[in-house]
This record gives C-alpha cells, structure tokens and sequence, in this order.
C-alpha cells in the first residue's frame, strides 16, 4: 500500500525474500500508518465512523530496557469491549518454513507476513482469548502475570525469551487506549480496519489495514493502493509501528522517572 514516484521500493532481494515468506505463511495484513496531521481527512475521505469503533486496552510486558523487544519478543494481553480478553506472544522475524513442526501445527498459532510501504516482517504468534476480564487483575499484580497466558504460549516464550526472564518478573507498560474500526468504504470490495492508538503524550497513530490469502497479496495490494490514492490518502509518509512507539515511549518514560533530579 504505496503511492506514487516518492513510494518506497523493495530491493530486488527484499523481493524475493517477502515472495519466498509469502508462500509459507498463513495470512499477510497489508499496513499503512497516516501521518496525525492527515488523519482528520482520511476519516472523512473514508467514510469512517468513530460511533461504530470498539474501544481496547492494550498492555504490554517487557523489562525498563526492552530486553524482550531486543530478542525478537512480543508479550501483549488485551481488553477487549464486548469480547473479553485475549494475550499474545509473538516472536519476529521467522522464516515459517524453520519453525518447529508442533509448533506450526498448533491450533493457536499462526504465521503473518506485515507488509508496508517499503518494508514488511515475517512473525509467529501464539494467540489466547478469554471472555473474563482477568488482565486488570494481573497487571494490578492482584494474580501472576503469566495466568493471562496458556501452557503453549509460556513454552513458547521460554524457548525464545532471554535466559532466566521470568514472566512474572515483566515490567507492565500500558495501557495504550485504541479505537479498532472495521468497515468496508464505498468503492472497494474488501473489508478496510482502522486502528487509532492514542499515546499518554497526547501522539496519535492511525493505522489502516486489511487482511488477504497469501496467493491474494500481491493483487489486493494493487487494488488497496489504487483505490486510497482516488481517496486522497497519502501513501508515502513515513510508517510508524504501533508496537514500537509504544515500547520506546514506556521505556523512556520509565528511564526519565529512574534519572535522579537535578537541583537549581
């Protein structure tokens, strides 16, 4: 989902590595963030309604210097309205044909390619969903943190986590308050989701996506890019990740609050 002269371009050998990741993955999400300062048009160009949005929590687990983020792993746990709770651990990049065969099998777990102008990663996810809300409870350290994770996903995140980083000794960073909207605008024949993330700084991140087959990918983007571009959505911004502001922003929060304070 690029735009036009200025887009991003994958190298030859980017190429032939997302073809190769595509081919054995489970799903790809085509991804485009929209700088703050055109979010209020792409709204409106788009036709979304934010009455319709669901409201979520996201937290996030990780040590006050990204440890886990430095390995490659993602510890998250949602609250969702109207749904319940739902935990994720997630390890990037993979190459899907590398990983364990029980692993690959399992019936929570799954493989995407993200892709977005001018770059994309390949990640497994060990995935857990709840309709009881527990995750207050836990991040209140009311019960573990690892009870907001199954069997699967801890021996999941002992196999690739730093050695001797118990989850129960992560660090809480959240929560991140998200309006998820799925729609499907008037001239495009797939389902379009918006998320928009508001960050305690006041930043914002909209991101808009949709998800394809992997055989699909290549023509949904296509179709994706052409008809954003008819929308006025400008395509050649630079991405921002939604996972990433939201660690580096926690972390310097947190290495701020531990800076002894200077006096006169």
């Amino acid at each position: 989902m690029t735009s036009t002269a200025e887009r991003p371009q994958l190298s030859d050998t980017q190429l032939q590595e997302v073809l190769a990741l595509i081919k054995d993955a489970d799903s790809v999400e085509l991804k485009l963030t929209v700088p703050e300062q055109q979010q209020r048009s792409t709204v409106s160009g788009l036709g979304m309604d934010a009455l319709d949005a669901q409201i979520r929590q996201v937290f996030f687990f990780d040590t006050p210097d990204l440890a886990l983020d430095k390995a490659g792993v993602v510890v998250r746990a949602r609250r969702i309205q109207g749904k319940g709770n739902d935990s994720v651990v997630k390890l990037r990049p993979v190459v899907p044909n590398e990983m364990p065969g029980k692993v690959r099998r399992a019936p929570d777990f799954g493989v995407e390619v993200d892709a977005m102008p001018g770059g994309f990663v390949c990640s497994g996810s060990f995935k857990n969903a709840w309709s009881t809300d527990t995750v207050l409870d836990a991040v209140a350290r009311n019960r573990p943190l690892r009870k907001l994770f199954s069997k699967e996903q801890r021996a999941f995140y002992a196999t690739h986590a730093p050695e001797g980083l118990e989850i129960d000794d992560l660090t809480v960073l959240g929560p991140i308050f998200v309006l998820k909207l799925k729609f499907s605008p008037q001239g495009f024949d797939r389902r379009l989701v918006g998320e928009l993330w508001f960050y305690p700084d006041g930043t914002r991140i909209l991101e808009l996506s949709t998800k394809c087959l992997p055989g699909e990918a290549f023509d949904v983007a296509a179709s994706a890019r052409a008809f954003l571009t008819s929308r006025g959505v400008d395509l050649s911004a630079e991405q921002k990740t939604k996972t990433r502001t939201a660690l580096e922003f926690f972390a310097g929060e947190m290495k701020q609050a531990q800076e002894p304070a200077t006096v006169g």
